[in-house]
């Protein structure tokens, strides 16, 4: 039997799910059930990461104990889950894998004591202990290097660029991993099989991590520093790093070190692994050395993928205000809309931009008026011109003729090629984690069957008796169009295929039935379809975005009501004087000001300000600009800037803000 090891990061247990590990677990699902679909033994992971500073730390302010707040963690990420349609049974994940489990406390000191007793490809002990002093940063578990902080006038300590949080100094005894000697076998394992770390982007910055020269890792923390962790082995003073537990869970959850669990023989030789790009150094550079040094194979794939950024290409964060809740997603939109969104929307590898808008937008072109509405026309003519059953697909020698004069595009073989290409693309593009590009070849076959269906007129054929056997064969051929549209997409919307497999008439179910099989014609003539009902109902974007900011929570209604002094900063507000003005022709709203911020030449600004002053009024006036605004063309008119005033309500006259001591032109306001 074919085998396929799928494994998400374990979730780090200091804070709520979010859209990022909804993400990345709903690619997983996806993969997995596309391959058992396909026959293969497919093992999927995800679950906790619960050891650490962090987790004691969140604890603490959580007035909870570590172990509360990780069991607090593991539940809602587990609901979370189910909530978008991804639950621990066979059609889910094969194991919700935690590190406070007792087998993996088993199995990490296993693999400790593996790595100890062998040595590097130097010939020196893996594992040593020594003394460390540095900056720790306790969200990355990770000592940070000169160029992986900041540091900020005023402030105590340097800040992680990654968390902008600051940084712990560390001084104690530690045990380390010996990755220095580990550059050279590293870099030709990766020049010799590139393929093991995609997309290429991200295997390039793994290879210069490494060219600019490994540093030996802390592998441990003294107890009375962090005592939430596995003891390192025969040292019961220190606890393991966080990372080098971490990691092991993908291989202690299928057997290895314990005897609890099993399938590490099985399933090792075939892991993936699905990463956010920042973690990708450690499943890489880290984890590799450390199986390395085990003496265990690596995995077959690590994959980065992006990140999700709002729809104006900026990263999500409370600040910004702009991050997608989850309780709005599940409420306003179907599970399997979500699940076509993540896989079409974002390229694997790249970074993509989340919005309820775009989300709407594609679930309306995309699903209601694609997919959906081809169902839905095709099984209402079934129903209206077969008496709701699948018609034959033959057309007798003596119609043949007549229907291909009187018909377009319903050529069988042509239709058949179509669909057996369609299918092998799907696949190829599948495993090659080609997701985007999967999807964009199954809606090529939809556009082009609905184009089939409108240019041959069905509603005209039936209209003509010797048509009969042209229409039945139309309509045959879209259905079983749509047969094979469910099976390959059964993985992506596994809801949606399985009500179109029953609005069909067929029993089973699309899951069970291997794309690769499919074959042409195997849908059988004369079975009854079942109620035609919409798939994807078509969504009202105006009321529902409407409700949507309605429901927006109180943390992101104060998140847009601040600012940051950052953000303050970036506008660049400076003194002008009104050198000239006039207005705008055929224009009753909009000033041509020319206005002098001590530069080499006066800048061109228009404004809306010709309902409430002269034009000469206002010459010689000094004036607040928005000088780094991006330059607009209005009316064909080029403003460079903006001139700020202020009215209390939308119908008071403005009052241009202005200033009382004499200042000079162009000191800008601070």
């Amino acid at each position: 039997m074919k085998v396929f090891y799928v494994t998400t990061p374990i979730y780090y247990a200091n804070s709520l799910p979010h859209l990022g590990h909804l993400y990345t677990t709903t690619v997983a699902d996806v993969i997995t059930k596309h391959k058992r679909q396909r026959g293969f033994d497919a093992f999927f992971l995800t679950g906790t990461d619960e050891h650490g500073i962090n987790i004691q730390r969140a604890a603490e302010k959580a007035g909870k104990t570590p172990k509360e707040q990780v069991d607090y963690i593991a539940s809602e990420l587990k609901k979370m889950f189910a909530d978008f349609g991804i639950v621990e049974d066979e059609n889910g994940y094969s194991i919700f894998m935690r590190t406070t489990e007792q087998f993996h406390y088993e199995g990490a000191q296993h693999f400790w004591r593996q790595i100890a007793k062998n040595k590097t490809p130097k010939g020196n002990p893996n594992i040593y202990k020594g003394y460390y002093e540095g900056w720790f940063c306790a969200p990355c578990a990770a000592f940070k290097t000169e160029d992986e902080y900041e540091v900020r006038e005023g402030a105590e300590a340097p800040f992680c660029l990654i968390h902008e949080k600051p940084l712990d100094r560390v001084s104690e005894e530690s045990y380390f991993f010996r990755l220095s000697d580990y550059s050279e076998v590293l870099l030709e394992i990766i020049h010799k099989h590139p393929e093991k770390i995609r997309p290429e982007a991200r295997r390039n910055e793994v290879i210069a991590f490494i060219e600019r020269g490994l540093q030996d890792l802390s592998i441990s923390r003294e107890r009375r520093s962090v005592n939430w962790g596995i003891p390192v082995p025969d040292d019961q003073n220190h606890v393991m790093y966080v990372w080098l537990d971490a990691l092991s869970n993908y291989i202690t959850a299928l057997g290895y070190g314990n005897k609890q669990k099993s399938g590490f023989e099985k399933y090792w030789k075939h892991a993936h692994h699905l990463v956010g790009k920042d973690i990708l150094r450690f499943h890489t550079v880290y984890w590799w050395a450390f199986l390395l040094a085990a003496g265990l194979d690596l995995p077959q794939v690590v994959f980065a993928h992006g990140m999700w950024l709002d729809a104006q290409g900026r990263k999500m964060g409370k600040t910004l205000g702009n991050v997608v809740e989850l309780d709005i997603l599940k409420k306003h939109f179907q599970v399997d809309a979500i699940r076509y969104f993540f896989l079409r929307e974002m390229v694997f590898g790249q970074d993509g931009n989340f919005g309820y808008e775009n989300l709407i937008d594609r679930v309306n072109a995309d699903l209601a008026n694609g997919l959906g509405n081809l169902v839905s026309r095709t099984l209402a003519m079934v129903e209206k011109y077969c008496k709701g059953r699948i018609p034959s697909c033959k057309i007798s020698q003596e119609n043949r003729i007549l229907t291909k004069h009187e018909m377009t595009s319903l050529d069988e073989q042509e239709i058949v090629t179509t669909l057996e290409h369609a299918r092998d693309e799907f696949i190829r593009r599948f495993d090659n984690f080609e997701f985007s590009q999967a999807l964009e070849v199954i809606w090529k076959v939809i556009a082009k069957v609905d184009k089939m269906i409108t240019d041959s007129k069905p509603w005209e054929l039936a209209k003509q008796q010797h048509q009969t056997e042209a229409l039945n064969a139309l309509l045959y051929r879209a259905v079983e169009t749509i047969r094979w549209l469910a099976v390959l997409l059964y993985p992506v919307l596994p809801d949606a295929t399985r009500r179109i497999y029953r609005q069909i008439g067929l029993e089973g179910d699309p899951a069970k039935v291997n794309p690769e099989n499919l074959r042409w014609g195997e849908l059988p003539e004369g079975i009854r379809i079942q109620k035609v009902e919409a798939v994807f109902p078509r969504i009202d974007k105006r009321g529902v975005m409407n409700e949507i900011m309605n429901e927006a929570k109180v943390e992101k209604q104060e998140a847009e009501d601040y600012i940051t002094i950052e953000d303050f900063l970036k506008v660049d507000l400076r003194v002008g004087e009104i050198k000239g003005a006039e207005k705008v022709p055929d224009a009753d709203k909009l000033l041509r000001l020319e206005v002098d911020l001590g530069e080499e030449k006066p800048r061109q600004i228009l404004a809306g300000l010709a309902e409430y002053y002269s034009p000469e009024k206002l010459i010689g006036r000094k004036v607040v600009v928005v000088a780094n605004l991006k330059p607009r063309k209005i009316r064909g008119l080029e403003s460079q800037g903006m001139i700020c005033a202020a009215s209390l309500n939308k119908d008071d006259i403005p009052a241009i803000a202005t200033f009382i001591e004499e200042v000079k032109n162009g000191a800008r306001l601070k």
